[in-house]
């Protein structure tokens, strides 16, 4: 007979968290995290838009591994309000982006091979290299936790580990890098047409954000409709919102009656409104082929939405 002061579950640390494949995926997640912005911040360096944002992509993904683990490690996760299985995945998912396009982004504009001039000398260059191939390393770990915890077909597991939930995460990702080409000088509100575009990556973008939170919330089941059916149909609407603004957006843009069909002669690489309606463009495609795929793996999943 157990002590009386042992919880009915088991003990309060759960050795699992840290020990099986997955928390294995998940301690290495903090050990190279906190290598890379460690190596970053005492002397690889980091500067502009670019080096701020992998730094505060690897600062949330480690502050949220490390809440993860804790939670995992002594089994806070169960007074939490939160659909768990939910919650871990969807995490899993944002962090193998954020960390893929911070392993693409700092050594694209910060690492060379040849060593920058003194103060900073050779020193620099070796720390950020290093710093680059801890942060591939990151990546390759979210990406194996991902993997590890993918519901399998026919398997009943919670909706963020599906593949339909996944591409949701995908989705809402690909969704910001369009807001940020639409901001920086893309010229939408020119015609009614692209306002439309915008208003369908807004409408798209706020209802699979919706999904995902209430999907890790756990309020699926409130909503006076089987969630399975409601995520069906908003697909379906976004593949359609999606493919109007797959045919708009370039008329508009590149047609020589609206717009520019090649870069101005006038118009420098890097600060140029075409250079954003082409990534407006280019995006727009990959969100449609994202919700056509997610469309099709819907229409067979299976999940629990208290797991």
């Amino acid at each position: 007979m157990g002590s009386a002061m042992e919880p009915p579950g088991g003990g309060y640390l759960h050795l699992g968290a840290v020990t099986s494949p997955v928390g294995t995926a998940r301690v290495l997640q903090l050990a190279f995290g906190c290598t890379t912005f460690s190596l970053v911040a005492h002397r690889g360096g980091f500067a502009g838009v670019q080096g701020a944002f992998c730094m505060a992509a690897w600062g949330f993904c480690f502050a949220l591994s490390s809440l993860v683990v804790a939670c995992e490690f002594t089994r806070l996760h169960s007074c939490l309000h939160l659909s768990w299985g939910n919650f871990t995945a969807a995490f899993a998912m944002l962090a193998t982006l954020l960390s893929a396009t911070a392993a693409v982004l700092y050594p694209l504009y910060f690492a060379r091979l040849q060593c920058p001039p003194e103060p900073a000398g050779c020193a620099t260059r070796d720390f950020r290299l290093a710093a680059s191939v801890f942060a591939g390393l990151l990546f390759l770990a979210y990406a194996v936790e991902v993997a590890l915890t993918r519901a399998r077909p026919g398997q009943v597991a919670s909706y963020m580990a599906t593949v339909s939930g996944l591409l949701k995460i995908v989705q809402a990702f690909v969704a910001c890098i369009i807001f940020g080409a639409l901001v920086y000088d893309s010229r939408y509100g020119r015609y009614v047409a692209t306002q439309w575009c915008v208003a369908v990556y807004s409408l798209c973008f706020l209802a699979t954000v919706a999904v995902v939170a209430l999907s890790v919330t756990g309020h699926t089941g409130g909503l006076g409709c089987p969630f399975d059916r409601l995520v069906v149909v908003y697909t379906f609407l976004a593949v359609l919102l999606y493919l109007s603004a797959a045919v708009i957006w370039p008329v508009f843009c590149f047609d020589p009656k609206y717009g520019e069909p090649g870069r101005p002669p006038d118009c420098p690489r890097g600060s140029c409104f075409w250079d954003s309606q082409l990534v407006v463009a280019t995006f727009t495609y990959v969100n449609l082929l994202l919700y056509i795929a997610d469309l099709a793996y819907s229409q067979r999943i299976r999940f629990v939405p208290s797991l």
